[in-house]
Order: structure tokens, then sequence, then C-alpha cells
């Protein structure tokens, strides 16, 4: 694979001509400074007001940071995601990694009729009707999980969000989606943030190394979990999928199985895990708010997509243009890596009139943050509904909640989350 200083799933396209834009990346590039990582919103404003459509040679790729480029790329035709037969042409080596086979290979990076194929037997189990049925569970998971955060803060103590409640939630709750018992999902943490750098623009070795350790030892869990399903059939995903599998209709192959359930389970935490503790963080940040949805527990789900915009946890995504096209008025290369950069999009005045403001009963508000087109996420609405129900929760039973120390982010350009979010109640 390229070296940690490249992008690394990028061509290099050629320059068209124009001079390069220093500022736009100074901009870019102050992303990628421990600064832009704590707050990449400003770099994000002046990247969209400098070259909103804006190639950096270094890195390989088109930035766009304007909603309706963003959206056009998402849902055009003309774009795809860079798959098998693209790494196979750029990164000719990419097989010798388990974590590069898993995540080029699975409805992340496929399109047309594959993609199409493997997405319409997992939809079911995500789809509105299936997000109603597991309701209940989750209202009772997060429950018992503020149970135990009411514990750790009595008497005026202090306890970590993200460790309690924030990454436990979306953990438990897919668990129960899938079919992992409780007592096997106690790695599902460690080994799913693993198997997740995967989506970082800039991957280091150590990320590779240890996204591939990741990668095998989920692959083998859900193996095994596969052969106890087909021996004990259960109302889960998994013995869903089995049955399609064991049909033998061609539909599912036992690959697919296996890093189905794998992108189900990463997916399912990953995301959701970051956007509970960015809620909760932007809510006590902004008191007024926060009051807001203590009065009004019919603001959560408002709560839930003002935090989606106003600090979107997966913050930018890729796509390879099939064809010249153009885009805000610049012509994109046949070939060319375009990132659609999802925080910006969302934080663009053209779409949403004071971007930077945080606000729960914002009107009209469309995110990027899910993508859009056809690899719109297929969780968003279990992450929504996961995400009310613990804000929900949270402010009618701890109304005084407050920060207590100093919140640490994880080390990611691409995933917006807190590592810890220390937090007290008292009430």
């Amino acid at each position: 694979m390229r070296n940690e200083t490249e992008f690394p799933y990028t061509r290099r396209v050629p320059r068209n001509g124009r001079a390069r834009n220093s500022a736009a990346d100074a901009a870019l590039l102050a992303v990628f400074t421990r600064d832009g990582r704590e707050n990449p919103y400003p770099a994000f404003a002046a990247l969209r007001r400098l070259a909103p459509v804006h190639h950096h040679e270094g890195l390989g790729t088109w930035f766009l940071t304007r909603h309706a480029d963003c959206h056009a790329v998402l849902t055009g035709p003309g774009f795809h995601t860079p798959g098998r037969e693209w790494c196979d042409r750029e990164i000719p080596d990419w097989r010798e990694h388990p974590g590069a086979r898993f995540f080029y290979s699975s409805l992340l990076r496929t399109d047309g009729a594959d993609h199409s194929r493997v997405r319409r037997l997992v939809t079911g189990a995500l789809g509105a009707r299936s997000v109603r049925a597991l309701l209940p569970d989750v209202r009772d998971l997060t429950r018992r999980l503020l149970d135990r955060f009411a514990d750790a803060t009595a008497d005026g103590g202090t306890a970590d969000f993200q460790e309690l409640v924030g990454y436990p939630l979306p953990v438990a709750v897919v668990g129960r989606l899938i079919g992992a018992p409780p007592e096997d999902q106690g790695p599902f943490h460690r080994l799913g943030q693993d198997a997740g750098r995967l989506l970082e623009p800039v991957r280091s070795a150590e990320d590779w190394r240890r996204a591939d350790e990741a990668v095998v030892a989920l692959r083998a869990y859900f193996a095994d979990l596969v052969r106890r399903r087909r021996a004990r059939p259960a109302d889960d995903l998994t013995s869903a999928l089995l049955a399609v599998r064991d049909a033998d209709d061609g539909r599912l192959s036992g690959d697919e199985l296996v890093d189905t359930l794998l992108l189900v389970l990463v997916a399912g935490f990953e995301t959701t895990a970051g956007l509970l503790g960015l809620a909760v963080h932007a809510l006590l940040a902004h008191p007024d708010q926060w009051r807001l949805l203590c009065e009004r527990p019919d603001a959560a789900a408002g709560a839930v997509e003002e935090t989606l915009r106003w600090d979107t946890p997966v913050q930018m995504t890729e796509r390879i243009a099939e064809r010249p096209a153009e885009i805000g008025g610049v012509t994109i290369p046949e070939g060319a890596n375009v990132t659609t950069v999802l925080a910006a999009g969302n934080r663009d005045p053209a779409r949403h009139p004071d971007p930077d403001t945080y606000t729960v009963l914002r009107p009209d508000s469309k995110v990027l943050s899910f993508s859009a087109g056809p690899h719109h996420c297929l969780g968003a609405a279990l992450a929504r509904a996961e995400s009310a129900e613990l804000l929900t929760q949270l402010a009618a039973r701890f109304p005084r909640l407050a920060p207590a120390g100093e919140p640490v982010r994880r080390e990611s350009v691409s995933l917006r989350a807190f590592a810890h979010l220390p937090l007290a109640a008292t009430g």
C-alpha cells in the first residue's frame, strides 16, 4: 500500500493548467492539524469560500464543500465508489491486506447489480418496520445503561458518558439485531474501532495492521456465529441471511454473508456512538437548547438532526468520476477521485442559513450525514431512533446534566467522536 503521507486510495489526477491555489491548500491541510481535528469547520468554510471545488495535487483528490455539489455527486450516475476493479488498477497489492479485501468488497465499495442485490437482502432488517420492532429493546437497553450512569454520578460524582452509555448502547443494539449474544459483545468496541480505521483519508502502517487484525478476528467470529445459527436459527439478521444463503439461489455467497454481518456491526455502532456523544456535548454547550429539550421531549428528533448537521459524525466520503464531469463550473477529469466533504456541505449557508448556529428546531434541514443516493446509509433510521430515545430519556432523568471536565476527541479526521466525555448529573 502507499505510504502514510499519501491519500492511500486515490489516483494521481493531472493538472488542468490552472495555477495552484495555495490559500485553499492551506485551508484544506489545516483540517489535518490537531486544531483542525478539534474544530474543522472554520477550515471547511475557508475552503468553500476560496475554492469550493478544489483539487489538491499531493492528496490526489478533488474536495467539494458545497451542499449542492456534494449531493449531485453522491446521487449522480456519473460517479461510483472505488471498488475492486479500481483497486486492481490503482493499488495492485491491496489484496495482501484482509482489511482492504473486506473494505473494497463490501457494500461500502460495490456498485451496480452486486450492490443492489446484497443491499436488498439487508434493507428489510434495517427498514422502518424493523426499527419500530426494535424500539422496545432500545428503550430497555437505554434505561439500563442510564441506571448505571445514575449510579456512577450519584452524590455529585462524575462519569465518562462514552464509556458507560455512548459506546455500549449502539453495540448492544446492533448485537441484538445481528443475534450476537451479550456475552460475545465485549470485544466488539475495540475491534470495530480498529476496523473503522479504514475510513480514514490517510492511513498509516499501524492503521493497516490494526484494521487487518480486527477484520480477521471479526470474520472468524461471524463465521462461527453462522455455524451456530445454522444449528439453531433465531429471530435475527444472521439467521435471516443464512436462510437466503442456504436456499442456494445465487443471491448471497458465504463470504458475502460474513462480510455483510461484519459491515452491519461496524457501521451500526461506530457512527451512532459518535452521534450520541456529539449530541450530548452540543446540547450542553448550548444551555438554552438543552433547556428546550428538557421542556419539550418532542424536540429530541430535531436535536438529533441538528447534531448531524452541526457536527457531522462521518466527515467525508469519496467517489470516482466515470467520465469527464462539470461540478460547480469546474471540469473534473475521467477517473478523478472526488471527496465529498459532508460536514462542509451540512454547514453550507446556501442550504442552511446561519449554519454555525446550533438550534434543535431548525426548519427544512436536509443533511448529508448518512450520504445520499445508492449508498445512503442503511442504518440511518436505526441511528436516528437510538439517538432520539437516548436524548429523550437523558433529558427526563438528568435535567441538570453538566460537563465535568475536558472532553477528549478521537484521533481521527474522517470520524467525529469523543473518546471520553466526562459528565456530572445531580437530578
